[in-house]
């Protein structure tokens, strides 16, 4: 049923991180402590356009997604799930490491890499995988909302079997900063988040080192980090 919270598994920076600083500064909203954040400087110029441009990405924090938001099956409680995440990074990770780049994608502009990581995509996965058993069966309403997008037939199968769409072969990491934008825009618009990047973070290897358990708790909430803990290395 489409009630109560909703969870969701993501990659978010450190919270003193440069490249979490930017993030909140784009989005201007820290996930971890709910406040709201100043935006960049070179964002403050036009700051009521890059507001409504970063509202739907807003909601969810700074993140790229390893599990897709969910609702909790009513066999497990949120103590069991906080207490999986935390078994999970501790279980030992190959640690993955990213060359940043900003860029579109499919009509937004986000945080992804130069190439794509097969590291990654393995955490993601096992992501995919391992907290499958928190997640209720898809309600009909969000059922008829996803497949309201155009989706393939592997895209289907695997909203069908997990409840998203965009896993496995079709994942793709990435760090939202704008919701769609115009043709006209993406430019511009991705030209000034470039210089505020590098400004805050440079182009320096990002680390896929850690895991988030977030929390929403109404469709229109943003979402807040619940618990988080570094990926432990394989012995």
């Amino acid at each position: 049923m489409d009630e109560g919270p909703r969870y969701a598994i993501y990659f978010v920076p450190a919270a003193g991180s440069d490249l979490y600083r930017f993030g909140c500064s784009v989005l201007r909203y820290d996930c971890y402590t709910g406040e709201q954040v100043a935006p960049a400087h070179e964002l403050a110029g036009d700051a009521d356009s890059w507001r409504s441009l970063t509202e739907e990405p807003r909601r969810y924090g700074f993140h790229a997604t390893l599990k897709a938001p969910f609702h909790l099956s009513c066999e497990r409680t949120e103590r069991q799930l906080v207490d999986a995440m935390q078994s999970f990074a501790a279980a030992g990770h190959a640690v993955p490491a990213i060359a940043p780049v900003v860029e579109m994608l499919e009509g937004f502009a986000a945080v992804v890499p130069q190439r794509p990581d097969p590291l990654v995509n393995t955490l993601a996965a096992h992501c995919t995988t391992a907290f499958d058993r928190f997640r209720a069966p898809m309600s009909p309403r969000e059922r008829a909302r996803r497949l309201a997008t155009p989706l393939s037939r592997d895209q289907t199968e695997n909203l069908e079997r997990w409840g998203y769409p965009h896993v496995f072969a079709h994942f793709r990491f990435h760090m939202t900063l704008t919701g769609r934008l115009a043709v006209e825009a993406h430019e511009a618009r991705v030209a000034t988040l470039r210089r505020c990047f590098e400004r805050l973070c440079g182009y320096r290897p990002i680390a896929i080192d850690r895991v988030a358990l977030l929390r929403q708790d109404t469709p229109t909430a943003r979402f807040r980090v619940l618990s988080h803990a570094q990926l432990r290395a394989p012995l």
